[in-house]
Parts: structure tokens; C-alpha cells; sequence
């Protein structure tokens, strides 16, 4: 929390970022999972389940086969997070395990997991209350109704992987996960529907992110992790101010990290505690944790969640092919919106996802990773070799029962700001 007295400086606080947030790994090729998941009431998708009713049920089955814990995001959507272990197929197989309990114990009480990018029907609705997401919303809220889509009716498919043995490789894995982030969200596409409407974007929960703050929710640089991350968390706007335990201040008023620490505010001057808990409200396609945390990818249902996974990792870490995808994905360096508005209609990353799930699947054949290889080839077949993603289905659900979906719709209060993500895509 503030203090009365500056005794913070930008070269103290640089340093800091750099120590807590790239600092090199022992070794390379751990991977972790965090899956988040739609809850809906089975056959009501239009109904909100009580986060007491959830909590309750999964509070009494105690702990999960793999090890994940189970958090809740203010939406009330269910997130697992697994452990960090050695390579996809650990992961993935632990991931599945807990998902299935979870899965088969709500589905007694008839609730069910979906795994869409974006809630298809529901307007946005906050479950979880807590001072530090009053004050994420009220700051969100300066910046149009995208900010509460993001915070109660987005979901991804999240992994961490190492940062790298030492500063060079930092710097070579951050360059190769940003090169391959437009082709992979391409892929991954799962979000083209908000309230029962197509929004002209095949991922509108990547475009729901750009829409808002974008201090905090762009790209950091494609090249240079360990110079670039410190002096763009500085100079990220600060989204609020913790006066004490219980209490928060959204910062509505523009006030970079870095100015607060130049010239104080009325709060306070800052600590190395308040630069520790702004890392945590930053939100980047990709962000540096102690080691890289990559938020691009939407949800997914079961088991296409596990093929985003296996595919990404497979691609970032295997030292067969890495280099190699770096090649095929740099055409698409930085189309970030091409590839959330297109996916693969576009046929340059149509091109480059097909030649990235060729080199990836090889890779798990060589590992003997055959049952990701299976579903992994699988998902090239059905979708990725015909230019189609998940999102293509859903669009394709929808115009087969139009009927049903159009009249249901959101108040004014819960509509995606159309007109906010096409300035992200200028921006972009």
C-alpha cells in the first residue's frame, strides 16, 4: 500500500520487474494448464448458477485426481489449474483427469462445462464480489462495456511454459511464442457469437481484450522480452489503489506506473508491494510471470482443449521444430486482429496453421505422444486443412437454428461494443 515518503525509483523498479518476472528457468519443457469453463444449467444455458451452489458442490469433492485447484473468475467461470509438469502429455493427461471429475460430479446436479472463448447467449453478470473487482469493473467501465464481457463471460485455454535457461533464450522463446500467436489464435478461434448475434469476429474474446485498455492488454514487443517488459509494465496505466485490506480505488484518472513513481498522487507514492500487485492486472497476449504465461487462445470444449495445448507447447518447445515454425509462422507476425476477425479464411494463416499442426503432429509421433498425435491430426482434418476452425461450427449451428437464437438478445448494458473492437483492429 502507499506510503507518505517516495522511496521508490524507475531504475529500482525496473530492476525489480526484471528479477520477479525473467528470471531464467533450470531448465526448459514443463508445462502447466489453466482451462476455464462456461457453467450453465443443463437445459436452461440461459440461467445463472449460483457461485454458493457451485462452490458447494465442488467444495464436497475434495481434491482432484491431477492436482489442479479449482478457482472461480467473477463471471462465475470455473477455472482449473493444473501443476507444472514435464512436457504436454503429462499435463494434458492430468488436466483431463480433474476435468472428468469435475465434469461427472456437476453433471448429477445437471450443470455443464462449456468451453466457448465468449458465453454465446448470456449478458454479462457479475457472480464473484470482492473490493478489488468492484474497482476492476468501475475502472473498465471508463473504457465501455467491453470490460465487464471480459471479466464474466470470457474463458481461455492458458499455458506457462519455462522462460528459458538463461537471458538469450528468454529472449528467443518470448520472440517465438509472439510469432506464433496470430496463427494459433487463427486455429484456435472459438468465439463468434455474443448474445445469440455473430459479431464478424471467428475470436471476439481476443478482440473483447484489445477493445479496452490497451496499456495493459497489448502485445509487449515481439523481440526482446528482458528489455522491453519492464518499461511497458512502468508504463501501463495504473488500474487501482489499494488504501488498506478491504478497500480499492480505481485509478479512472490517467496515472502511469511510472509517473506515480516520479510524482507521487494524492494516495501516496508507490512500493514495491503496489508495483507487485500492478503486475498482476496487466494482461498482454503474452505475460512474463517467472516464466511465460500464454492468455491467446480461447476455450475450447473437450477434448480440443487438450489439442490448443499439445500443439502450442509442442511448437514452443520441441528443439526439432521450433525454428522451423518460427519460419512458417513469421508471415503473420503482429496480425493479431487479421486473425481474430478471419482465422483461417485468411489464406495466409489458412497457409501457415496447416504447415504448424504438420510440423507439431510429426513431433508427437517422433515423442510417441500418439494419443495427442491422434486428436491433434484429427483436429487438423476436420478443421484446419479445410480452413475452418470451431468458431465456423458455431456460426454454422447457428444459421441451422436461427430461429431459436435470435430472440435471444442483451439489454443495452450488456452488448458487445462492436464499435470499440473495430477501433482496436485500426489500432492493431
Amino acid at each position: 500500500m502507499p506510503r507518505n515518503v517516495r522511496h521508490l525509483t524507475v531504475d529500482h523498479a525496473r530492476g525489480h520487474i526484471g528479477a520477479r518476472c525473467l528470471q531464467p528457468s533450470a531448465t526448459t519443457g514443463s508445462v502447466g494448464l489453466e482451462c476455464e469453463w462456461h457453467v450453465v444449467r443443463v437445459g436452461d444455458p440461459c440461467a445463472v448458477v449460483p457461485l454458493d451452489e457451485l462452490r458447494g458442490r465442488l467444495d464436497a469433492l475434495g481434491p482432484l485426481p491431477g492436482g489442479s485447484t479449482v478457482t472461480y473468475e467473477p463471471g462465475g467461470q470455473l477455472e482449473l489449474s493444473g501443476p507444472a509438469l514435464d512436457g504436454a502429455a503429462a499435463a494434458v493427461h492430468a488436466m483431463s483427469a480433474d476435468l472428468h471429475a469435475v465434469r461427472d460430479d456437476l453433471a448429477a446436479f445437471d450443470i455443464a462445462l462449456v468451453g466457448t472463448g465468449v458465453d454465446t447467449l448470456r449478458p454479462p453478470q457479475r457472480l464473484l464480489r470482492a473490493p478489488r473487482y468492484d474497482a476492476m469493473e468501475a475502472y473498465f467501465d471508463r473504457f465501455g462495456p467491453n470490460g465487464r464481457v471480459m471479466m464474466t463471460r470470457t474463458a481461455a485455454v492458458q499455458l506457462n511454459l519455462d522462460n528459458g535457461r538463461d537471458h538469450n533464450e528468454i529472449d528467443v522463446r518470448w520472440r517465438r511464442v509472439h510469432l506464433l500467436g496470430p496463427t494459433l489464435v487463427a486455429a484456435f478461434a472459438n468465439s463468434p457469437i455474443v448474445g445469440g448475434r455473430p459479431t464478424g469476429w471467428r475470436s471476439t474474446r481476443l478482440a473483447n481484450w484489445w477493445a479496452m485498455d490497451r496499456s495493459r492488454t497489448a502485445p509487449i514487443g515481439d523481440d526482446r522480452a528482458v528489455a522491453d517488459w519492464p518499461d511497458a509494465a512502468l508504463d501501463a496505466r495504473v488500474m487501482l489503489v489499494r488504501t488498506d485490506d478491504d478497500r480499492y480505488r480505481p485509478m479512472c484518472e490517467p496515472l502511469t506506473f511510472r509517473d506515480w513513481i516520479e510524482h507521487g498522487h494524492a494516495l501516496g507514492h508507490p512500493t514495491l508491494d503496489d508495483l507487485d500487485y500492478h503486475l498482476t492486472t496487466l494482461f498482454p497476449p503474452v505475460r512474463p510471470r517467472g516464466w511465460l504465461e500464454i492468455r491467446y487462445l480461447d476455450a475450447l470444449p473437450d477434448p480440443w482443449w487438450s489439442v490448443a495445448a499439445a500443439v502450442t507447447a509442442t511448437l514452443v518447445d520441441d528443439p526439432a521444430v521450433a525454428a522451423i515454425a518460427e519460419h512458417v509462422a513469421r508471415p503473420n507476425a503482429g496480425r493479431w486482429m487479421d486473425a481474430a476477425r478471419l482465422a483461417l479464411t485468411d489464406p495466409l494463416l489458412g497457409r501457415a496453421a496447416r504447415a504448424l499442426f504438420d510440423l507439431a503432429v510429426d513431433a508427437m509421433v517422433r515423442r510417441g505422444d500418439d494419443e495427442l498425435a491422434e486428436s491433434s491430426w484429427t483436429y487438423l482434418d476436420r478443421w484446419v486443412a479445410r480452413g475452418r476452425t470451431h468458431a465456423d461450427d458455431l456460426l454454422d449451428d447457428l444459421r441451422d437454428d436461427s430461429a431459436e437464437h435470435r430472440h435471444v438478445g442483451h439489454d443495452g448494458s450488456g452488448r458487445f461494443d462492436v464499435a470499440a473492437v473495430q477501433g482496436a483492429r485500426a489500432w492493431a
